[in-house]
This record gives structure tokens, sequence and C-alpha cells, in this order.
């Protein structure tokens, strides 16, 4: 009897041991570390400006006559394309983890400068979600960025464009925005035909020169063709 007595206790005063043991090694491990809104915000904002991207709408519904939202009864000249995180060195993140997607009221207001629900989606995805911005955060800055830049004369909206180069709509851009240089931006086409103008801005909106990989990419010293909106 004291014999089995005395074998209760020792197995008793081992699992106390044991479990003292476990709670040390529980105390001394390190925690698992959960990103916190300020990491992640961290995580995804590692880039060095924004592509201010102008896309010329009338091009575009030449080719998306379907496009009803953007290319229906309202005529539009430039519309904001996106605002786009950018590298030094070329190129930007994209897709990255995002969170919440723009609710119905951002949504509404985002398209007074880009037009078209699935456009706003779709930007969001790609570029916003790497601002290190919420989705609400996001298109106020992007709101800010179309209204920033100011539409040369001859290529707003009801105006029918005269025959240019794509270094003249260049130096219109210049010529109608304080503080911006020739190689803080250039004009894309498609084909021959206007399709965008990307402008380099800092991270307060501020034009800026570009990084790598924003060029020219339209017929050289040859006349463009620029559709008139509707």
């Amino acid at each position: 009897m004291l014999k089995a007595r005395h074998g209760r206790l020792l197995v008793t005063i081992l699992a106390l041991a044991l479990l003292a043991a476990l709670a040390r090694w529980l105390e001394d491990s390190p925690t698992p570390h959960n990103p916190s809104s300020a990491d992640r915000q961290s995580e995804t904002s590692s880039f060095d400006y924004y592509l201010i991207a102008l896309s010329w709408s009338p091009t575009w519904c030449e080719d998306n006559p379907r496009d009803q939202e953007q290319c229906g009864s309202r005529g539009f000249g430039f519309i904001l394309h996106g605002l786009w995180p950018q590298h030094e060195r070329g190129g930007g993140p994209q897709h990255c983890a995002a969170g919440k997607g723009p609710d119905h009221v951002t949504r509404n207001r985002a398209l007074a400068f880009m037009p078209s629900r699935n456009l706003i989606e779709h930007e969001w995805r790609a570029h916003g979600s790497c601002s290190g911005l919420d989705a609400t955060s996001y298109f106020e800055l992007a709101d800010r960025a179309f209204a920033s830049v100011r539409i040369p004369p001859l290529l707003q909206a009801g105006v029918k464009p005269p025959a240019m180069t794509a270094n003249a709509v260049r130096s219109a851009f210049v010529d109608a925005n304080p503080g911006m240089q020739e190689d803080m931006l250039g004009v894309s086409c498609d084909g021959r035909d206007l399709s965008e103008v990307r402008i380099c801005v800092d991270k307060e909106l501020n034009p800026r020169s570009c990084g790598r990989g924003v060029r020219m990419s339209c017929p050289r010293e040859r006349l463009i063709r620029i559709p008139a909106s509707r």
C-alpha cells in the first residue's frame, strides 16, 4: 500500500515538473508575428512615384463602341485610366493583397473622372491595392491627381483637335502646366492614333522626372490621328 502511494506521488511530481518546464518554454518562445496595418502598408507602398495615365476616350470608343458606360451619350476627352505606383528602375507593383474594394459611394464619385465601373474595379485590384491606401483614400487621391493636370485647350472635350505630332502633344501639356517638363511625361499611341498621355508625379502629386520605361511610343515626327470627341 505504502509502495503504491509512493509511486503515485512520484508520477505527480514528474508531471508537475514537466508542466513547469513547458510553461517556461512557452514563455521564452517568440510569439508569431501578426503584421499590423502599418506593417502591411509599408509592404505595399514600396514604390518611388506615381504615373497618372490619361486615356484619350475617343480612340478607345472607336474600338469599343459597346462600352456604353464610357462611350454612350457623353462625349469624353481625356479620362483617368489610372494612378499607378511606379519603381524608378521601371515598372511598378501590381495586384498586391487587396483589402475591401471601393464601396458604392466611392465608385459613384470615381465615375466622374473614370467613367466605367469595370475600369474602377480593375484599377483598384491592379494598382490601387499596391498604393498602401484603402480604396476610398486611393480614389480620393486619384481624383486629386486627375484634377491636378490642366488639359491643353486644343485637346479638351468638344474641341476638334488639329493635326499634331506626339511631340506637339507633349509640348502642349508642358505649356499648359507650370513646372512640367518634357522628361516628366510620355505620349502613347495605338498604331498612329493618340491613346494616352502618361505623367509622372511624386507622392504629393507634384510633377517629376519619369523613371525608366516611361517614353514616347508614337510614330516619330509624323502627324498622329486624334479622333474628335462627340
